[in-house]
C-alpha cells in the first residue's frame, strides 16, 4: 500500500497546476461494513504527523490576564472571554472567526459559556477549545497542534484529513501520508477490509484513487 500512496501522492502535484498559494495534500476515506450509528465506531482521531504539517496552523485562545499574556508570547491570538455572548449573538462574525483558525484552546472557566454561545458554531466544525488548565503554559498545547491534524468520520462513511502541503518534499509527504492511513486502519475491526476507496489529492486538484484490494 506504501508504493500505491507513493505514486498517488506523485501523481496528485503533478496533476494539479501551480497556484498562487501552497495547497494541501488530502487523504480521502470512503469505509463500507461500519456501523457509523454506533458513535463507538466513530474514526475521531488527532495525529501528530512526523514531518508537520507543512504550514503556520493559526490557534486562537480565549484567555484572560496571565493566560491572555503566555498565548500572546507564544504567537497565539487570544480573544477576550467578555466577547463570548456577543460572538455568539452575531453568527456571521462567530463563523468568520471559526474559520480563521485552525485549533481553538480555551482556560477551564470559559469552556460552558463557550459552548453555550458559540458551540452551535465550533461544534459541527470540530474546533470546539481544547480546556488549558492553569498549570499548563498553553505554548506547549500550541507547539503540539503544529503538527497535528484531525481525523473525524462523524456518522459519514467518507471523510478525509490534510497530511501536509506541496512545499514539503514525496519522502515527507509519504511518512505522513502512511502514519494517517495506518491510524485510521487500525481503528477499523478489518483494517483494509473496512475500506471501500482511497483518494489523495491537493486541496483544489483531481482526486488520484488508489486500488483497494480486499
Amino acid at each position: 500500500m506504501e508504493e500505491k500512496i507513493s505514486e498517488a501522492i506523485k501523481n496528485a502535484i503533478e496533476g494539479a497546476p501551480e497556484r498562487k498559494f501552497v495547497e494541501s495534500l488530502d487523504i480521502a476515506f470512503t469505509i463500507k461494513d461500519v456501523d457509523l450509528k454506533n458513535p463507538n465506531n466513530r474514526i475521531q482521531e488527532e495525529i501528530r504527523l512526523p514531518n508537520g504539517r507543512g504550514k503556520n496552523i493559526k490557534i486562537a485562545m480565549f484567555a484572560a490576564s496571565d493566560a491572555a499574556q503566555k498565548a500572546k508570547a507564544a504567537g497565539i491570538h487570544v480573544i477576550d472571554p467578555s466577547e463570548i455572548e456577543e460572538l455568539g449573538k452575531n453568527k456571521g462574525t462567530a463563523k468568520k472567526l471559526a474559520n480563521a483558525y485552525d485549533f481553538f484552546l480555551s482556560e477551564v472557566p470559559h469552556m460552558g459559556l463557550i459552548g453555550r454561545y458559540l458551540g452551535v458554531v465550533l461544534g459541527p466544525r470540530g474546533k470546539m477549545p481544547r480546556p488549558v488548565p492553569p498549570v499548563v503554559d498553553p505554548s506547549v498545547i500550541a507547539n503540539g497542534l503544529q503538527s497535528t491534524t484531525v481525523v473525524k468520520s462523524r456518522d459519514k462513511v467518507t471523510f478525509q484529513a490534510s497530511f501536509g502541503t506541496r512545499a514539503q518534499s514525496h519522502e515527507e509527504l509519504l511518512k505522513n501520508a502512511m502514519e494517517v492511513y495506518n491510524r485510521v486502519t487500525s481503528k477499523l475491526e478489518r483494517g483494509i477490509g473496512n475500506i471501500r476507496s482511497l483518494y489523495i489529492k491537493t486541496s483544489m486538484g483531481p482526486s488520484n484513487k488508489i486500488e483497494v484490494i480486499n
